[in-house]
């Protein structure tokens, strides 16, 4: 998904919110196929790891879009929930590749708001 975003925003917090859409979306999309595959893809925690990653980086695009004074705060906490994320896809199945793209995207998504979190 691609935003046209004012250049105002600056290029680093363009390609976090960026960054934190693709990642809402790919973990939103990843509940189903880890229902769909039961067993370890379907434990709670994981469940639970993909949808906080996910309203997180929802949360986190919302804050830098507005261009909230606590949108550092947000982005620290999402890149912790992301990390969570990718190290939970990871120890699901190491063998599934949509487990392994999820990973590396989440750790893409924090990585950037790591960088937010620490442009307040």
């Amino acid at each position: 998904m691609t935003h046209h975003l004012s250049t105002t925003l600056g290029p680093a917090m363009q390609e976090c919110i960026e960054r934190c859409s693709d990642c809402h979306d790919l973990c939103t999309e990843t509940v189903r196929h880890c229902l769909e595959r039961g067993g370890e893809h379907a434990a709670a925690e994981h469940i639970v790891a993909l949808l906080d990653c996910a309203q997180l980086c929802d949360a986190s695009r919302d804050f830098m879009l507005r261009r909230s004074a606590a949108h550092a705060d947000v982005c620290g906490v999402c890149a912790d929930a992301c990390e969570r994320c990718a190290e939970s896809c990871e120890s699901v199945d190491g063998s599934d590749e949509v487990m392994r793209r999820r990973a590396e995207e989440c750790r893409r998504c924090a990585e950037s708001c790591r960088e937010m979190a620490g442009s307040s």
